[in-house]
């Protein structure tokens, strides 16, 4: 049975979407979840929603998908073990440190890969399986067919996003929010810089090409293929920002979809809720330069008409669809947009009207035009459906009802309720009935006042004894059941875990630091080789999300799960700053999968640095092999959509350059030859003079972009001499290194 998974921010919107048919919610605590600027949940209201949903058979699973810093370990560990003693169904993680805690410790609570893993291939679905995850979450931009070969293959349930907001990158991938906007994405602090206005620029001709919202996609909306998506085991709903009506009105449209009742007209309603226009996404073979909506980045609604006229102080409103009083409309105007909340409508005779269908007349202060197009962005009338769908239930449960009454027994009742049998006795004896005796219609009288539980009567089994039942009685004994057969279903979840076994310590002997080069061009390549250079990274790199396995020679630079899982038998592999490591954790994991060094994340300062070194060592006896990128522009973002194509540049991309520029500075753009792009940073990140004093690193690497080879040369040999006049000091010592040494952070 396919799983409709929901998102909830808060407990308004848990129950909105329990109430309208989801069969598992997703939500966060106030800590290393992805979305830290919803309301979330603390433990008192985690519990209530575990309650809640359980007596249900909703499952719950909570996000714990941030990177998880070396101080923050111990925090992040006592968290997952509340989590389990509350009955929590499954953890969803990024960070290797947090996934292999849960898979180490827990029975009964599943691990599912965060899409911030960035798996979207066979080969990483079978090393997370291999590793103990119960789910995987893959990446948005993997395609249907795709998805139901890795289930067929990889045989563990898969997970897909299937409505909602979009990231133009791939997630987990994408450095943009933390580099300029000073908050990481992948702490759960996104700023949503891809949803700001950014001019193209042609720097070879140096033309602009406009300005526009050019990285800021479209609103997913797959319910058209939902016979596909039946195929697959859990489907997404992304939304934990979003209020509950938005999530009442989604959840019911997927759940009449997956069931068989669906009109246009329910489809149709998805469109009443937020959204930025819709795609069917990469998953269904949307062309990458529609997944953008570069009119505007934020709420869109859906036209109704638009402005024939100017009347006096009134404009009038030629109408396609129903407006009513207390809606909220949009007027695009000169592409500025204005925004009005409908309090007063008027008829062509001035007359007030609580709503129109043709033809109307609003007071509007803002000067507008004819032909102006006018949408709604918050529908009243529908928005009160939808509220008053938010705490009713789906759907009940059958309660059964043995009752045994005779004169001068105790009252016996046996219940069968929510796969639990539940035995009632009462305290009292029965008396016998002078006139008139109980009776089975008495009986379903009391026991079907159940509008307040989750249960409706069902069967009822009764004979009469000539026994008088008091109708307080049978309430008592009614409520008694219904908390009895709750009990039963609480406390039916494990909250075991497993013996530790103890993990064989791995360390690296201290190496002299060396310089590493990644390169983009041959020119760069060979400026590397000129300067002595051993170890480059050029054709034997094999990015995160562009897995293409093809056999080469010698030692490989791995950004992602599936190359690991695909070379560590035939390469020895480094592992690439992609893998988001930020902790001493997921340097051991990595290392036990063959790596030989690991790159630390961009995400990582100096402290934090030393943190990790410090706890590696205490923890393996000896020290990590790590590598530390110290100069060049970071890749804000890797992309399968292309913005220059969306600017009807293809082709041309291959002979011109372009950026993105906004108020702050520019950004340029790096196509690669499957059309997929990176967005560089616009500053270039320099520790160079830094070098001396970064203690612990056994290779400092060199990313070089749009260097030209001249600048190539020169950025080695002021690295060469600053390496060479520190080398005494780079090697990590666990007795003299000291903490504080290095007072900026890397980014």
């Amino acid at each position: 049975m396919t799983e409709l998974l929901a998102p909830a921010g808060n407990m308004e919107a848990l129950k909105a979407a329990i109430s309208n048919g989801c069969d598992a919610i997703y939500l966060g605590m106030q800590k290393f979840g992805a979305r830290a600027y919803s309301s979330n949940f603390d433990l008192e209201s985690l519990k209530e929603s575990v309650t809640y949903a359980h007596l249900r058979n909703v499952k719950i699973y909570v996000t714990m998908n941030t990177l998880v810093f070396e101080s923050e370990r111990e925090e992040m560990q006592a968290q997952m073990r509340e989590l389990n003693e509350i009955g929590v169904d499954g953890i969803i993680v990024q960070d290797l440190a947090a996934f292999d805690y849960a898979v180490e410790n827990f029975l009964d609570m599943d691990v599912h890969c965060s899409t911030q893993m960035g798996i979207d291939d066979v080969d990483g679905t079978l090393l997370m399986k291999e590793l103990g995850a119960k789910r995987v979450v893959l990446a948005r931009e993997v395609e249907i067919e795709k998805v139901k070969e890795i289930k067929r293959i990889a045989k563990i349930p898969v997970e897909i996003f299937v409505h909602g907001a979009l990231c133009v990158s791939y997630s987990g991938n994408c450095l943009m929010s933390g580099l300029i906007g000073y908050r990481s994405g992948n702490r759960g602090r996104c700023v949503g810089s891809c949803r700001k206005e950014y001019e193209v620029i042609d720097t070879t001709t140096e033309t602009s090409l406009g300005k526009n919202y050019i990285l800021s996609t479209k609103d997913l909306n797959t319910i058209d293929h939902i016979d596909d998506l039946k195929e697959i085991d859990s489907l997404k709903i992304e939304g934990r920002m979003k209020e509950p009506a938005y999530v009442a009105n989604v959840v019911s449209k997927y759940r009449m979809a997956l069931d068989h009742k669906i009109t246009e007209v329910d489809k149709d309603n998805l469109s009443k809720t937020f959204n930025r226009t819709f795609t069917k996404g990469y998953l269904f073979h949307e062309d990458p330069k529609d997944i953008t909506n570069i009119l505007r980045p934020n709420n869109f609604g859906y036209e109704i008409g638009n402005i024939s006229k100017s009347v006096k102080d009134m404009y009038e409103i030629t109408l396609t669809r129903t407006l009513n009083q207390n809606d909220i409309i949009r007027i695009s105007h000169n592409n500025e947009d204005v925004i009005l909340n409908v309090v007063k409508l008027y008829d062509k005779d001035g007359n007030l009207i609580n709503k129109a269908e043709d033809v109307c007349y609003i007071k509007i202060k803002e000067k507008l035009s004819k032909g102006d197009a006018v949408y709604i962005t918050k529908d009243s009338f529908y928005y009160k459906e939808l509220e008053s769908s938010l705490e009713k239930e789906f759907k009940r449960f059958n309660l059964d009802i043995s009752v045994y009454a005779s004169p001068g027994a105790k009252l016996m009742i046996e219940a069968e309720g929510l796969g639990f049998h539940y035995s009632y006795e009462g305290e009292e004896i029965l008396g016998e009935a002078m006139n008139n005796p109980s009776t089975k219609e008495q009986v379903i009288k009391q026991f079907s006042k159940l509008n307040d539980t989750i249960f409706e009567l069902h069967d009822v089994d009764f004979e009469e004894h000539n026994a008088f039942i008091p109708s307080k009685m049978l309430n008592v004994a009614r409520r008694d059941i219904v908390q009895g057969l709750y009990d039963l279903k609480l406390n039916s979840k494990n909250k075991r875990t497993k013996a530790l076994v103890a993990k064989e310590k791995i360390s690296f002997a201290p190496e002299k630091p060396y310089l590493t080069a990644a390169v983009t061009t041959k020119e760069q390549y060979d400026a590397c080789v000129s300067c002595g250079i051993k170890e480059i990274y050029f054709e034997n790199v094999v990015r995160r999300n562009q897995n293409d396995y093809k056999e080469k020679e010698g030692q490989v630079l791995i950004g992602g799960y599936g190359g690991i899982y695909h070379y560590r038998k035939t390469n020895p592999f480094v592992t690439d700053y992609s893998f988001n490591v930020v902790n001493s954790t997921s340097c051991y994991e990595l290392y036990r999968l063959g790596a030989k060094r690991v790159t630390l994340s961009y995400e990582l300062n100096k402290r934090q640095m030393e943190d990790l070194m410090n706890a590696y060592y205490e923890e393996n006896e000896g020290y990590p092999a790590l590598e530390m990128i110290v100069y060049g522009r970071a890749p804000m973002l890797f992309t399968k959509y292309c913005p220059l194509k969306k600017m009807n540049q293809c082709d041309v991309c291959k002979k011109n350059s372009y950026e993105l520029k906004d108020e702050h500075g520019t950004f340029p753009i790096i196509c690669h030859d499957d059309c997929t792009t990176t967005i560089l940073n616009g500053k270039t990140l320099n520790l160079l003079d830094e070098l001396p004093s970064i203690n612990g690193i056994e290779a400092f690497r060199l990313n070089f972009t749009v260097e030209s080879k001249e600048q190539v040369v020169k950025t080695i040999n002021k690295a060469l001499d600053k390496l060479n006049g520190g080398a005494d000091k780079a090697v990590f010592n666990k007795e003299t290194d000291t903490r504080g040494h290095f007072n900026k952070e890397i980014l």
